[in-house]
């Protein structure tokens, strides 16, 4: 069973939606460079300390859901059913991050991402400390006996395939031609055992 969060949690929970929401509303309406963590806590009525209890950098405000992604990522290795196959049940949580990605609201934003170089060198850092993260949760499945380094590699790849179905014109379409390549890849690193 599931205890609810106390009123305590439930308050600094609130409160770091606030400044999120508060943050990306300035930052898309001046602009991302515009806007110092200054201006964000006078605008949500909290401290600058506020600020930074809840988010290490500017950055961060950008991508607050990066905990989340990260969790839900290594929950779809640890989390899948007994002989699931990891491939699969990865292509499945990519397909919904890049649906939620992509959703009609979210344009703007990764367009504002895209243009500052401060964003864009804060996300290929946040993608390589997921991919340390997916590496790790599948190296440590004891159905899944890999080398350290193909662990590493379809972490990376798949990875790389949030970001590349992310930006494609058809995100459906690229995730057809990229997760048979991860697949085929897998399958290479996983031979079967000879009878």
């Amino acid at each position: 069973m599931t205890v609810p969060p106390g009123r305590r949690e439930r308050k600094k929970a609130a409160t770091r939606q606030k400044i999120a929401d508060t943050a990306l509303r300035m930052f898309l309406e001046r602009g991302y460079d515009a806007v110092g963590i200054r201006d964000v806590a006078a605008e949500a009525d909290v401290a600058v300390t506020t600020v930074f209890s809840h988010f290490a950098s500017k950055e961060a405000l950008v991508f607050e859901q990066d905990e989340d992604f990260e969790q839900r990522l290594t929950r779809a290795v640890t989390g899948r059913a007994p002989h699931e196959p990891l491939i699969p049940a990865l292509r499945h949580e990519i397909h919904a991050m890049v649906r939620h990605c992509t959703a009609d609201g979210a344009a703007p934003i990764w367009h504002m991402i895209d243009r500052s170089p401060a964003l864009r060198e804060y996300e290929e850092s946040m993608r390589l400390r997921h991919a340390e993260s997916l590496a790790a949760a599948i190296a440590g499945d004891p159905g899944l006996s890999q080398t350290t380094t193909a662990c590493r590699t379809i972490a990376r790849f798949v990875i790389d395939a949030f970001a590349l179905t992310r930006e494609a014109d058809d995100p459906d379409a690229a995730m057809d031609e990229i997760f048979p390549m991860i697949e085929a890849a897998w399958e290479a690193a996983c031979p079967a055992p000879r009878p």
